[in-house]
């Protein structure tokens, strides 16, 4: 697990206005909250996000308010900005101690696989996966090893053992697949149009013979 330790002030906005003119400032707005308890809008530097919000990795937040108590959550939702991309307000929620919490943790595909040796092509079809555990516990991704991996063979959910950590996801989804080589694939269509044209030959006579005996 890493923690990303994030710095914010307490503000109560007033309205939409108060919100466009923090952004105008190079602020972000904000809210964190936690089961139970009030929720407290905040406000943080735009620049001081970008570690939380552009990674791959997952995090859990220590987040430091302006009132001098500190918080750990994590990273709920993201809103951005249609025509610029940039990030227009975030929501934190607070982690309780000693009580498990889903987190969606990233996938990363481990070595060559013999499939890709041979000419095949791997796909990666799933990059995050649901689980459940302890912050703690808490991986920043998931390693899968896929150097075994042959033409045609693939990984699936089911194939990732983390100790300690329930995994959420189906384990019969697909993680990465090993694809034939495009030469193959090629090869293998034009053998079967070739078999279709054969098999429809005997065909064709047949029914001219047929219309022969009706003459």
């Amino acid at each position: 697990m890493a923690e990303i330790t994030l710095k914010a002030n307490i503000r109560d906005y007033k309205g939409r206005s108060d919100s466009n003119t923090a952004r105008r400032e190079g602020k972000v707005p904000g809210v964190f909250y936690l089961k139970n308890e009030k929720n407290i809008s905040i406000e943080v530097e735009a620049l001081d996000l970008r570690p939380l919000i552009y990674t791959s990795e997952t995090n859990i937040v220590n987040l430091e308010l302006s009132d001098g108590s500190s918080e750990l959550c994590m990273l709920k939702d993201v809103q951005f900005d249609p025509i610029t991309d940039a990030v227009t307000h975030f929501d934190l929620m607070g982690l309780i101690k000693g009580q498990k919490v889903k987190f969606e943790v990233p996938i990363n595909l481990e070595g060559i696989p013999v499939g890709v040796k041979a000419g095949g092509v791997l796909t990666q079809t799933l990059q995050k996966v649901e689980v459940m555990c302890m912050p703690k516990d808490l991986p920043q991704h998931i390693t899968a090893d896929v150097t075994h991996l042959e033409a045609g063979e693939g990984l699936s959910v089911g194939d990732l053992v983390i100790e300690g950590i329930e995994i959420l996801s189906a384990p019969e989804q697909s993680v990465a697949i090993i694809g034939h080589a495009r030469a193959e694939v090629e090869e293998e269509a034009a053998e079967t149009e070739e078999g279709d044209e054969e098999g429809a030959e005997p065909e064709v006579i047949a029914k001219g013979k047929e219309d022969e005996e009706e003459a």
